[in-house]
Protein backbone atom coordinates (compact mmCIF):
# COMPACT_ATOMS: atom_id res chain seq x y z
CA UNK A 1 0.00 0.00 0.00
CA UNK A 2 1.38 3.43 -0.93
CA UNK A 3 1.24 6.48 1.29
CA UNK A 4 1.21 9.79 -0.54
CA UNK A 5 2.40 13.17 0.66
CA UNK A 6 2.59 16.34 -1.41
CA UNK A 7 4.50 19.35 -0.16
CA UNK A 8 2.49 22.58 -0.27
CA UNK A 9 3.39 25.10 -2.96
CA UNK A 10 4.78 28.19 -1.23
CA UNK A 11 2.64 30.73 -3.12
CA UNK A 12 -1.00 29.78 -2.46
CA UNK A 13 -2.43 32.08 -5.14
CA UNK A 14 0.02 30.76 -7.73
CA UNK A 15 -0.87 27.20 -6.77
CA UNK A 16 -4.52 27.82 -7.56
CA UNK A 17 -3.77 28.91 -11.11
CA UNK A 18 -0.50 27.03 -11.65
CA UNK A 19 0.26 25.97 -15.19
CA UNK A 20 1.03 22.26 -15.73
CA UNK A 21 4.59 21.28 -14.92
CA UNK A 22 6.90 21.05 -17.93
CA UNK A 23 8.95 18.24 -16.39
CA UNK A 24 8.43 15.66 -13.68
CA UNK A 25 11.62 14.46 -12.01
CA UNK A 26 11.13 10.91 -10.73
CA UNK A 27 13.58 9.83 -8.03
CA UNK A 28 13.44 6.28 -6.63
CA UNK A 29 14.95 6.14 -3.13
CA UNK A 30 16.03 3.45 -0.71
CA UNK A 31 17.56 4.72 2.55
CA UNK A 32 18.94 7.93 1.02
CA UNK A 33 18.10 10.32 3.86
CA UNK A 34 21.63 11.78 3.94
CA UNK A 35 21.38 12.84 0.27
CA UNK A 36 17.87 14.34 0.09
CA UNK A 37 18.56 17.92 1.14
CA UNK A 38 21.59 18.21 -1.15
CA UNK A 39 19.65 16.74 -4.09
CA UNK A 40 16.70 19.10 -3.67
CA UNK A 41 19.12 22.02 -3.27
CA UNK A 42 20.87 21.08 -6.54
CA UNK A 43 17.53 20.78 -8.34
CA UNK A 44 16.46 24.19 -7.01
CA UNK A 45 19.72 25.76 -8.16
CA UNK A 46 19.81 24.00 -11.55
CA UNK A 47 16.29 24.01 -12.95
CA UNK A 48 15.39 27.52 -14.16
CA UNK A 49 12.07 29.12 -13.31
CA UNK A 50 11.08 29.10 -17.00
CA UNK A 51 11.00 25.29 -16.82
CA UNK A 52 8.25 24.49 -14.33
CA UNK A 53 8.89 21.18 -12.62
CA UNK A 54 7.67 18.82 -9.96
CA UNK A 55 9.65 16.14 -8.11
CA UNK A 56 8.16 12.73 -7.32
CA UNK A 57 10.05 10.55 -4.86
CA UNK A 58 9.03 6.89 -4.87
CA UNK A 59 10.42 5.57 -1.64
CA UNK A 60 11.08 1.99 -0.50
CA UNK A 61 13.16 3.00 2.53
CA UNK A 62 13.33 1.39 5.93
CA UNK A 63 14.86 4.51 7.51
CA UNK A 64 13.60 8.09 7.94
CA UNK A 65 13.99 9.08 4.27
CA UNK A 66 10.25 9.93 3.80
CA UNK A 67 10.30 12.26 6.80
CA UNK A 68 13.48 13.95 5.59
CA UNK A 69 11.90 14.52 2.17
CA UNK A 70 8.79 16.07 3.70
CA UNK A 71 10.85 18.40 5.85
CA UNK A 72 13.24 19.42 3.04
CA UNK A 73 10.32 19.97 0.63
CA UNK A 74 9.12 22.92 2.68
CA UNK A 75 12.03 24.99 1.31
CA UNK A 76 11.46 24.06 -2.33
CA UNK A 77 9.85 26.43 -4.87
CA UNK A 78 8.24 23.49 -6.69
CA UNK A 79 5.84 20.70 -5.70
CA UNK A 80 7.46 17.64 -4.08
CA UNK A 81 5.54 14.38 -3.74
CA UNK A 82 6.47 11.32 -1.69
CA UNK A 83 5.01 7.94 -2.59
CA UNK A 84 6.14 5.48 0.08
CA UNK A 85 5.68 1.83 -0.90
CA UNK A 86 5.15 -0.74 1.84
CA UNK A 87 5.89 -3.50 -0.67
CA UNK A 88 8.74 -2.67 -3.10
CA UNK A 89 7.36 -4.66 -6.04
CA UNK A 90 9.81 -4.76 -8.95
CA UNK A 91 12.61 -3.11 -6.97
CA UNK A 92 13.95 0.23 -8.14
CA UNK A 93 12.52 -0.32 -11.62
CA UNK A 94 9.05 -0.85 -10.16
CA UNK A 95 9.43 2.36 -8.18
CA UNK A 96 10.27 4.30 -11.34
CA UNK A 97 7.22 2.90 -13.15
CA UNK A 98 4.97 3.94 -10.27
CA UNK A 99 6.51 7.42 -10.35
CA UNK A 100 5.90 7.65 -14.11
CA UNK A 101 2.25 6.79 -13.59
CA UNK A 102 1.97 9.61 -11.04
CA UNK A 103 3.73 12.18 -13.25
CA UNK A 104 1.73 15.18 -14.42
CA UNK A 105 4.11 16.46 -17.11
CA UNK A 106 4.77 15.75 -20.76
CA UNK A 107 8.44 15.08 -19.99
CA UNK A 108 9.67 12.76 -17.26
CA UNK A 109 13.28 12.76 -16.10
CA UNK A 110 14.47 9.75 -14.10
CA UNK A 111 17.50 10.13 -11.85
CA UNK A 112 19.03 8.54 -8.77
CA UNK A 113 18.74 9.98 -5.27
CA UNK A 114 22.46 9.82 -4.39
CA UNK A 115 23.53 12.96 -6.33
CA UNK A 116 25.59 10.98 -8.86
CA UNK A 117 23.32 12.26 -11.62
CA UNK A 118 23.76 16.05 -11.92
CA UNK A 119 20.40 17.90 -11.88
CA UNK A 120 22.05 20.67 -13.91
CA UNK A 121 21.58 18.41 -16.93
CA UNK A 122 17.78 18.24 -16.58
CA UNK A 123 17.04 21.33 -18.75
CA UNK A 124 19.42 20.07 -21.45
CA UNK A 125 17.80 16.63 -21.52
CA UNK A 126 14.36 18.15 -22.08
CA UNK A 127 15.59 20.77 -24.57
CA UNK A 128 17.48 18.13 -26.57
CA UNK A 129 14.38 15.98 -26.73
CA UNK A 130 12.31 18.91 -27.94
CA UNK A 131 14.82 19.94 -30.59
CA UNK A 132 15.31 16.40 -31.91
CA UNK A 133 11.61 15.53 -31.61
CA UNK A 134 12.79 12.46 -29.68
CA UNK A 135 10.81 10.29 -27.31
CA UNK A 136 13.82 9.26 -25.22
CA UNK A 137 16.96 11.19 -24.30
CA UNK A 138 19.68 9.16 -22.55
CA UNK A 139 22.39 10.74 -20.44
CA UNK A 140 25.40 8.66 -21.52
CA UNK A 141 28.79 8.12 -19.89
CA UNK A 142 30.18 6.56 -23.07
CA UNK A 143 29.96 9.27 -25.71
CA UNK A 144 32.33 12.20 -26.22
CA UNK A 145 32.13 14.52 -23.23
CA UNK A 146 30.84 11.80 -20.88
CA UNK A 147 32.71 10.02 -18.12
CA UNK A 148 32.18 7.26 -15.57
CA UNK A 149 34.57 8.95 -13.12
CA UNK A 150 32.18 8.52 -10.19
CA UNK A 151 32.24 4.72 -10.31
CA UNK A 152 34.10 3.58 -7.20
CA UNK A 153 36.89 1.14 -7.96
CA UNK A 154 38.04 -0.94 -10.91
CA UNK A 155 35.64 -3.77 -9.99
CA UNK A 156 32.52 -1.62 -10.46
CA UNK A 157 33.96 -0.20 -13.69
CA UNK A 158 34.54 -3.72 -15.03
CA UNK A 159 31.05 -4.87 -14.01
CA UNK A 160 29.46 -1.80 -15.64
CA UNK A 161 31.34 -2.28 -18.90
CA UNK A 162 30.63 -6.02 -18.93
CA UNK A 163 26.91 -5.49 -18.33
CA UNK A 164 26.81 -2.86 -21.10
CA UNK A 165 28.53 -5.19 -23.57
CA UNK A 166 26.23 -8.09 -22.65
CA UNK A 167 23.00 -6.14 -23.04
CA UNK A 168 24.03 -4.57 -26.34
CA UNK A 169 25.02 -8.03 -27.63
CA UNK A 170 21.67 -9.53 -26.65
CA UNK A 171 19.55 -6.65 -28.02
CA UNK A 172 21.50 -5.10 -30.93
CA UNK A 173 18.37 -3.83 -32.71
CA UNK A 174 16.45 -2.54 -29.72
CA UNK A 175 19.50 -0.82 -28.23
CA UNK A 176 20.73 0.67 -31.51
CA UNK A 177 21.70 4.28 -30.87
CA UNK A 178 21.93 3.82 -27.08
CA UNK A 179 25.56 3.70 -25.98
CA UNK A 180 24.77 3.46 -22.26
CA UNK A 181 21.79 1.13 -21.69
CA UNK A 182 22.83 0.80 -18.03
CA UNK A 183 22.27 4.51 -17.43
CA UNK A 184 19.74 5.40 -14.77
CA UNK A 185 19.57 9.03 -15.93
CA UNK A 186 17.28 9.84 -18.87
CA UNK A 187 14.28 11.84 -20.06
CA UNK A 188 11.25 10.32 -21.74
CA UNK A 189 7.97 11.65 -23.07
CA UNK A 190 5.01 10.40 -21.10
CA UNK A 191 3.15 9.67 -24.35
CA UNK A 192 5.94 7.24 -25.35
CA UNK A 193 5.56 5.06 -22.25
CA UNK A 194 3.46 1.90 -22.44
CA UNK A 195 3.44 1.43 -18.67
CA UNK A 196 1.19 -1.64 -18.75
CA UNK A 197 3.69 -3.48 -20.97
CA UNK A 198 6.56 -2.99 -18.51
CA UNK A 199 7.68 -5.79 -16.18
CA UNK A 200 10.50 -4.21 -14.18
CA UNK A 201 12.83 -6.34 -12.10
CA UNK A 202 15.70 -4.68 -10.28
CA UNK A 203 17.31 -1.37 -11.05
CA UNK A 204 17.88 -1.20 -14.83
CA UNK A 205 14.63 0.45 -15.89
CA UNK A 206 16.10 2.07 -19.03
CA UNK A 207 16.83 -1.38 -20.45
CA UNK A 208 13.23 -2.42 -19.72
CA UNK A 209 11.87 0.69 -21.45
CA UNK A 210 14.12 0.37 -24.49
CA UNK A 211 13.33 -3.32 -25.07
CA UNK A 212 9.61 -3.50 -24.27
CA UNK A 213 8.49 0.03 -25.14
CA UNK A 214 11.19 1.70 -27.23
CA UNK A 215 10.18 5.25 -28.24
CA UNK A 216 10.09 6.22 -31.91
CA UNK A 217 13.28 8.31 -31.75
CA UNK A 218 16.22 8.22 -29.31
CA UNK A 219 19.06 10.66 -28.79
CA UNK A 220 21.83 11.06 -26.22
CA UNK A 221 23.68 13.76 -24.31
CA UNK A 222 26.97 13.22 -22.48
CA UNK A 223 27.23 13.40 -18.71
CA UNK A 224 29.92 12.94 -16.09
CA UNK A 225 28.95 10.36 -13.49
CA UNK A 226 29.54 12.00 -10.09
CA UNK A 227 30.75 10.51 -6.83
CA UNK A 228 28.16 9.69 -4.21
CA UNK A 229 27.36 12.62 -1.92
CA UNK A 230 26.76 10.37 1.12
CA UNK A 231 26.02 6.75 2.01
CA UNK A 232 26.99 3.54 0.26
CA UNK A 233 26.13 2.02 -3.09
CA UNK A 234 23.08 -0.27 -3.20
CA UNK A 235 24.68 -2.47 -5.87
CA UNK A 236 24.97 -5.97 -4.42
CA UNK A 237 25.46 -9.52 -5.66
CA UNK A 238 21.69 -10.03 -5.29
CA UNK A 239 21.04 -7.05 -7.57
CA UNK A 240 23.43 -8.62 -10.06
CA UNK A 241 21.45 -11.87 -10.01
CA UNK A 242 18.20 -9.96 -10.47
CA UNK A 243 19.75 -8.16 -13.42
CA UNK A 244 20.68 -11.47 -15.08
CA UNK A 245 17.16 -12.83 -14.47
CA UNK A 246 15.77 -9.64 -15.97
CA UNK A 247 17.95 -10.10 -19.04
CA UNK A 248 16.74 -13.67 -19.42
CA UNK A 249 13.13 -12.55 -19.13
CA UNK A 250 13.56 -9.82 -21.74
CA UNK A 251 15.43 -12.09 -24.15
CA UNK A 252 12.74 -14.81 -23.95
CA UNK A 253 9.79 -12.45 -24.37
CA UNK A 254 8.91 -13.82 -27.84
CA UNK A 255 7.68 -17.39 -28.54
CA UNK A 256 10.55 -18.09 -30.95
CA UNK A 257 13.16 -16.99 -28.42
CA UNK A 258 11.48 -19.08 -25.71
CA UNK A 259 11.54 -22.11 -28.02
CA UNK A 260 15.27 -21.67 -28.67
CA UNK A 261 16.04 -21.40 -24.96
CA UNK A 262 13.73 -24.36 -24.28
CA UNK A 263 15.77 -26.40 -26.76
CA UNK A 264 19.11 -25.33 -25.27
CA UNK A 265 17.91 -26.27 -21.80
CA UNK A 266 16.78 -29.62 -23.19
CA UNK A 267 20.26 -30.25 -24.58
CA UNK A 268 21.85 -29.67 -21.18
CA UNK A 269 19.52 -32.34 -19.77
CA UNK A 270 21.49 -35.01 -21.62
CA UNK A 271 24.34 -34.61 -19.11
CA UNK A 272 22.49 -35.72 -15.93
CA UNK A 273 20.62 -38.31 -18.03
CA UNK A 274 23.81 -39.96 -19.30
CA UNK A 275 25.57 -39.72 -15.92
CA UNK A 276 22.63 -41.43 -14.20
CA UNK A 277 22.43 -44.08 -16.95
CA UNK A 278 26.13 -44.87 -16.56
CA UNK A 279 25.82 -45.12 -12.77
CA UNK A 280 22.72 -47.35 -12.89
CA UNK A 281 24.06 -49.77 -15.51
CA UNK A 282 27.39 -50.05 -13.70
CA UNK A 283 25.42 -50.86 -10.57
CA UNK A 284 23.97 -53.87 -12.40
CA UNK A 285 20.55 -52.55 -13.45
CA UNK A 286 19.29 -53.68 -16.87
CA UNK A 287 19.67 -50.93 -19.47
CA UNK A 288 15.91 -50.62 -20.20
CA UNK A 289 14.73 -49.75 -16.67
CA UNK A 290 17.98 -47.82 -16.21
CA UNK A 291 17.10 -45.66 -19.21
CA UNK A 292 13.62 -44.95 -17.82
CA UNK A 293 15.01 -43.97 -14.41
CA UNK A 294 17.90 -41.97 -15.88
CA UNK A 295 15.47 -40.03 -18.06
CA UNK A 296 13.84 -38.71 -14.88
CA UNK A 297 17.13 -37.09 -13.84
CA UNK A 298 17.21 -35.22 -17.15
CA UNK A 299 13.56 -34.26 -16.74
CA UNK A 300 14.21 -32.91 -13.22
CA UNK A 301 17.23 -30.93 -14.43
CA UNK A 302 15.29 -29.42 -17.33
CA UNK A 303 12.35 -28.56 -15.07
CA UNK A 304 14.56 -26.70 -12.58
CA UNK A 305 16.23 -24.63 -15.32
CA UNK A 306 12.94 -23.87 -17.05
CA UNK A 307 11.46 -22.75 -13.73
CA UNK A 308 14.43 -20.49 -12.94
CA UNK A 309 15.25 -19.12 -16.39
CA UNK A 310 12.41 -19.44 -18.85
CA UNK A 311 9.07 -19.24 -17.04
CA UNK A 312 10.03 -17.62 -13.75
CA UNK A 313 7.33 -14.96 -14.02
CA UNK A 314 4.60 -17.53 -14.78
CA UNK A 315 5.14 -19.87 -11.84
CA UNK A 316 2.44 -18.15 -9.80
CA UNK A 317 -0.30 -19.43 -12.11
CA UNK A 318 -0.13 -22.98 -10.72
CA UNK A 319 1.04 -24.73 -7.56
CA UNK A 320 4.58 -26.13 -7.80
CA UNK A 321 3.33 -29.72 -7.40
CA UNK A 322 0.83 -29.23 -10.23
CA UNK A 323 3.58 -27.82 -12.48
CA UNK A 324 5.96 -30.65 -11.60
CA UNK A 325 3.49 -33.44 -12.40
CA UNK A 326 2.35 -31.84 -15.65
CA UNK A 327 5.91 -31.24 -16.84
CA UNK A 328 6.99 -34.80 -15.98
CA UNK A 329 4.01 -36.30 -17.83
CA UNK A 330 4.74 -34.22 -20.94
CA UNK A 331 8.45 -35.03 -20.87
CA UNK A 332 7.87 -38.77 -20.55
CA UNK A 333 5.09 -38.73 -23.14
CA UNK A 334 7.77 -37.55 -25.53
CA UNK A 335 9.49 -40.95 -25.23
CA UNK A 336 6.22 -42.85 -25.67
CA UNK A 337 5.23 -40.84 -28.75
CA UNK A 338 8.62 -40.84 -30.47
CA UNK A 339 8.93 -44.59 -31.19
CA UNK A 340 5.52 -45.06 -32.91
CA UNK A 341 6.07 -41.79 -34.77
CA UNK A 342 9.39 -43.07 -36.14
CA UNK A 343 7.67 -46.31 -37.19
CA UNK A 344 4.93 -44.33 -38.94
CA UNK A 345 7.45 -42.20 -40.86
CA UNK A 346 9.40 -45.29 -41.95
CA UNK A 347 6.50 -47.59 -42.93
CA UNK A 348 3.99 -45.11 -44.38
CA UNK A 349 6.23 -42.30 -45.71
CA UNK A 350 9.22 -44.36 -46.86
CA UNK A 351 11.86 -42.53 -44.80
CA UNK A 352 14.96 -44.33 -43.63
CA UNK A 353 15.62 -44.69 -39.92
CA UNK A 354 18.00 -41.74 -39.52
CA UNK A 355 15.90 -38.95 -41.13
CA UNK A 356 12.77 -40.45 -39.57
CA UNK A 357 14.38 -40.23 -36.13
CA UNK A 358 15.56 -36.66 -36.74
CA UNK A 359 12.11 -35.56 -37.95
CA UNK A 360 10.44 -37.29 -34.99
CA UNK A 361 12.77 -35.46 -32.59
CA UNK A 362 11.82 -32.10 -34.14
CA UNK A 363 8.08 -32.86 -34.07
CA UNK A 364 8.06 -34.10 -30.47
CA UNK A 365 10.25 -31.15 -29.40
CA UNK A 366 7.80 -28.62 -30.84
CA UNK A 367 4.86 -30.48 -29.31
CA UNK A 368 6.62 -30.63 -25.94
CA UNK A 369 7.38 -26.90 -26.01
CA UNK A 370 3.81 -25.96 -26.97
CA UNK A 371 2.41 -28.37 -24.39
CA UNK A 372 4.70 -27.06 -21.65
CA UNK A 373 3.78 -23.45 -22.32
CA UNK A 374 0.05 -24.10 -22.71
CA UNK A 375 -0.55 -26.79 -20.08
CA UNK A 376 2.01 -25.96 -17.40
CA UNK A 377 2.67 -22.21 -17.39
CA UNK A 378 -0.31 -20.40 -18.90
CA UNK A 379 -2.90 -19.07 -16.42
CA UNK A 380 -5.86 -21.29 -15.70
CA UNK A 381 -9.08 -20.38 -17.45
CA UNK A 382 -11.27 -19.75 -14.44
CA UNK A 383 -14.94 -18.95 -14.58
CA UNK A 384 -14.13 -15.31 -13.85
CA UNK A 385 -11.64 -15.18 -16.75
CA UNK A 386 -14.21 -16.69 -19.12
CA UNK A 387 -16.87 -14.22 -18.05
CA UNK A 388 -14.46 -11.30 -18.54
CA UNK A 389 -13.58 -12.56 -21.99
CA UNK A 390 -17.25 -12.84 -22.87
Amino acid sequence: MSQEYTAPVPDIEAAEVAEPAAVTIVVPTYNESANIRELLHQITESVPARLPCEVVFVDDSTDDTPEVIREAAKDCPFPVTVLHRDEPVGGLGGAVVEGMKAAGSDWIVVMDGDCQHPPSLVPELVATGQRANAGLVVASRYIKGGSRAGLAGSYRVAVSRGATWLTKSLFPRRLHGISDPMSGFFAIRRSDIAADALKPLGYKILLELAVRSRPRAVTEVPFVFQERFAGESKSTAEEGRRFLRHLAGLRTATPLARMVVFGLIGLTGFVPNLVALWALTHAGLHYLPAEIVANQFGVAWNFLLIEKVLFRDRRRHRHWADRTVRFALLANADLVLRIPLIALLVTHFGLSALPATALALVITFVLRFVGTEALVYLPRRTRRNRSRTA
